[in-house]
């Protein structure tokens, strides 16, 4: 009998099983209202559970109403929101999948435009179009996100101290909406990433200046959130490994990160990179599948920590490689899901791993699996 492929092998994360390698990542739909979960979200991550992942995320949530992105993301700054998270942590459980959220302030790329009504910074033309005007912005300093976006308010320590608290809340939420797993999101130039990268990092405080003093308020938020979290189940932060070449954060940096996550109670590293606006002689090289992967494997090895693979993974053979390789520990997709939300279940049928189509919610399986037979396949 062939060996099961490591990709369809559960993991265990401290008493957590997963039934599988395959991670739904974090994907924002801003699609919220008042930071609500709508009938939206409801069919797009029961969609995503149904297609046989083991673990499911939910997409990153505010931590108050200044850590917003857009008007359309979801919030967990208030107990109202635990409704909405609720069912979609349900949702998940239905489908024999691990319930996950990432938590995050948008920091200095807040008060945004949604992607389709253009990405920028919200202005005149948003409030007479959606009534959907802009509000102040906070960050690590007054560096803004790019020309022609708005400088943010450089963070007093009353405020670091506040956002803090709106952490410490927002992770007992997530705890008591059904999640098994939280993620802190210290990537993409959003706050945390804010204070950890020397691009938009100037202060010449006690968060400012060194890498250490940079590491300090992530590494609080992160020392809270194992501290909020039950003992026996995991927590994942979401980095940008580098901030592009040659430039910024680098993988150094990242390295020296994981260790200090690993000893703060961190279990798993999601490995990311970019968010900066950079000269383009300095922009990361050309995307193209698996782009990221070097980033989980140094980390992987010299934090010696599990790591998450993210980017442009798309074929099964390859995500089995870069299991097998110790290259990382689980494999993250996104809009490949988007295109394909039945891609882990296609791929346990196609490696031989579900004979049965016991992955497949048994409402399609019973009748996928006779159609099969029926075709001679």
């Amino acid at each position: 009998m062939s060996e099961t492929p490591l990709l369809f092998t559960p993991l265990r994360l401290r008493d957590l099983e997963l039934k599988n390698r395959v991670v739904v990542s974090p994907m924002a739909t801003y699609s919220a209202r008042d930071g609500h979960a709508t009938d939206w979200h409801v069919q797009h991550i029961g969609k995503l559970a149904a297609g046989g992942a083991g673990l499911v995320f939910v997409e990153q949530s505010s931590v108050n109403t200044q850590g917003r992105i857009t008007h359309g993301c979801l919030g967990i700054w208030d107990d109202a929101h635990l409704e909405g998270l609720t069912k979609l942590a349900e949702i998940i459980h239905q489908f024999g999948a691990k319930a996950a959220i990432q938590i995050a302030h948008s920091g200095r790329k807040g008060s945004s435009q949604r992607p389709w009504e253009g990405g920028g910074p919200l202005g005149d033309a948003d409030v007479a179009a959606r009534d959907e005007g802009p509000w102040p912005i906070a960050a690590s300093s007054t560096v803004p996100f790019d020309n022609g976006w708005p400088a943010p308010h450089m963070m007093s320590h009353a405020d670091i101290d506040g956002v803090v608290e709106d952490f410490r809340m927002a992770f007992r939420r997530a705890r008591k909406a059904g999640f098994d797993i939280a993620e802190l999101h210290c990537a993409h130039g959003y706050l945390m990433h804010s204070f950890l990268s020397p691009l938009a990092n100037n202060r010449n405080d006690d968060f400012g200046g060194s890498r250490d003093n940079r590491m300090r308020l992530p590494l609080r938020v992160a020392a809270i959130m194992r501290e909020e979290w039950p003992d026996d189940m995991p927590v994942f932060v979401r980095i940008s490994s580098v901030d592009g070449v040659d430039i910024g954060w680098s993988i150094e940096d990242s390295v020296a990160f994981a260790h200090e996550l690993k000893r703060v109670g961190v279990d798993v590293i999601d490995c990311s990179s970019g968010g900066m606006k950079l000269p383009r002689g300095n922009s990361l090289v050309s995307r193209e599948p698996g782009f990221q992967v070097p980033f989980a494997e140094r980390i992987k090895r010299e934090a010696d920590m599990p790591t998450v693979a993210v980017g442009l993974i798309r074929e099964a053979d390859y995500a089995e490689d870069i299991l097998k390789n110790g290259k990382a520990t689980l494999i993250a997709l996104g809009r490949e899901l988007l295109w394909n939300p039945n891609w882990p279940a296609q791929t346990a049928l196609q490696l031989g791993c579900d004979p049965e189509w016991s992955g497949w919610p048994e409402q399609y399986g019973w009748w996928l699996k006779r159609r099969t037979a029926q075709q001679g396949r």
